[in-house]
């Protein structure tokens, strides 16, 4: 009887993975289209047009700087531009103006949520910033799932630079790395590869992360060192966290350090 039961939770476990996986992995909020944004940063809101016409919303941060060039700023798996856009002034201050999207299925953004799309939009995004900055103006910068869309870019474009924070290996490996316990026979039909796409890029690569990532453990982030070279950098932040590695000295250090 207690192996049945055991048989039947894990079919009901491996079923409720394959219809949810598109709610483990993107976690949107929406912003009705009248809604009006506020930051202490003065900034000015853009709809672009993706590669298949889907409405994409974004916020523009200018620098009160002389402007050394512009941060393309990829934003996590949750939320929308209320929470995004407040990373902003940690690159203004440092004299780069930003760009930040939300993704198809985000914010006031149209579309439904989709990798594909989502490497069309974030292409959209460079290729505007592109027609006002030259791409060695242009950092690319991804946060956790972020990271996959900016490694993604970055295989195809020419920057500055790519600088990841709080990335993992690919989604299929961390997804698998966070339910060790019970083994999925099925891949998840994201990919979401920055263990793909690194060695792909070839202008440097920067990666922050913490000793305390309960979403994206360390040791799964560590997968990517060996792809990195030696003009690159991997640095690790004791007891950071996912959510607050801006709080910590040493991350602003290595910020004002990498945007000098």
């Amino acid at each position: 009887m207690a192996l049945v039961l055991t048989v039947c939770l894990y079919a009901l476990l491996v079923v409720s993975v394959y219809l949810l996986q598109s709610y483990i992995v993107f976690q949107p909020t929406t912003i009705p289209d009248k809604y009006t944004f506020s930051f202490d940063e003065s900034f000015e809101e853009i709809t672009l047009s993706s590669k298949d016409s889907t409405a994409i919303n974004s916020l523009f941060f200018p620098t009160k700087e002389k402007s050394k060039g512009a941060i393309l700023y990829l934003h996590g798996n949750a939320d929308d531009l209320r929470r995004w856009g407040k990373y902003a002034v940690d690159f203004t201050e440092r004299g780069y103006d930003v760009f930040i999207i939300d993704y198809r299925g985000y914010g006031k953004s149209e579309g439904t949520l989709d990798e594909k799309g989502m490497y069309q939009d974030v292409l959209t995004a460079f290729e505007w910033l592109n027609e006002k900055y030259s791409s060695d103006q242009i950092i690319i910068y991804g946060r956790s799932l972020g990271a996959a869309m900016a490694s993604e870019l970055a295989s195809e474009v020419n920057a500055k630079m790519l600088v990841l924070e709080t990335p993992f290996s690919n989604v299929n490996d961390l997804f698998k790395n966070r339910i060790a316990l019970f083994y999925l026979p099925f891949d998840l039909k994201y990919r979401f590869a920055n263990d793909r796409n690194l060695p792909n890029v070839k202008y440097p690569i920067h990666i922050i992360h913490g000793t305390d990532d309960g979403v994206v453990p360390l040791e799964n982030a560590l997968k990517l060192k060996p792809l990195l070279r030696e003009k690159d950098s991997f640095t690790i932040v004791e007891e950071g966290a996912h959510k607050d590695l801006s709080s910590f000295e040493e991350y602003q250090e290595w910020l004002t350090k990498l945007l000098e």
